[in-house]
């Protein structure tokens, strides 16, 4: 196995005053000629938003675009006349495609919300633009992971994504070892710390570390602390 670690405080950063944004790969003004993707992942930014502000309309294409907010609600709204509101524990999707326009504001008037924003390389370009959001029960992922995007478009336990692409999450007890295995072969996986402390291969990831893994059927670690863990299992 492979390994490539990203220490919470060697992302990008950057402060709009609205908008506070870390960003695990080069977006925007910040640039790594080193960390420009993983395989198929592009883009993975952390985000705090103030209430009421957001982004305004503005157009995307080609690209798969998962939002997973990790306390508070955003509002979205889009060309294909979608207008919703995702909360902590759902999961919005969207496949640019062909191209589409959309917006997206913090939907509090008194909070911030914190979200996770993640785009993909599609498997097939210039498809029909599309989006979905589904409702997750956390319960669900208690000490395991719970895929919340699937390849597989049969999966109705989880959204779809045009891509060979498999995102996890999973709340683990502290002195708990577990294990991740592989979906689709060949794929590396992008192990991302949300909450706590974790061992992987000996190293310690503490909260927002990630860790690029390739050449691997699966992936045991060992959970230091309370954590909380997002795993982007992708082509590379």
């Amino acid at each position: 196995m492979k390994k490539i670690i990203h220490k919470a405080d060697s992302r990008g950063y950057a402060n709009h005053i609205w908008l506070e944004a870390r960003h695990t790969f080069s977006f925007a003004s910040y640039y790594n000629p080193e960390r420009t993707h993983f395989g198929k992942l592009r883009v993975l930014n952390d985000d705090i938003i103030a209430p009421k502000m957001g982004f305004g309309t503005h157009p995307h294409d080609n690209m798969e675009i998962v939002t997973i907010p990790l306390r508070g609600a955003l509002e979205h709204k889009d060309s294909m006349g979608n207008s919703s509101v995702i909360r902590q524990s759902e999961v919005q999707i969207m496949s640019a495609g062909t191209g589409i326009l959309h917006s997206e504001f913090n939907h509090s008037p008194d909070e911030e919300i914190n979200l996770l924003q993640i785009w993909v390389f599609p498997k097939e370009r210039d498809i029909k633009p599309r989006y979905d959001q589904k409702v997750f029960d956390s319960s669900n992922r208690v000490n395991k992971f719970q895929t919340v995007v699937s390849a597989k478009k049969e999966d109705k336990e989880a959204v779809w994504i045009n891509q060979d692409a498999y995102f996890s999450l999973g709340n683990f007890d502290k002195n708990l070892e577990s294990e991740y295995k592989i979906q689709h072969k060949g794929n590396g996986a992008y192990l991302f710390v949300i909450e706590g402390k974790v061992e992987v291969d000996g190293e310690i990831l503490e909260k927002r570390d990630g860790i690029e893994l390739t050449d691997l059927e699966s992936v045991k670690f060992n959970n230091l602390d309370k954590t909380e863990i997002l795993i982007i299992e992708v082509p590379t």
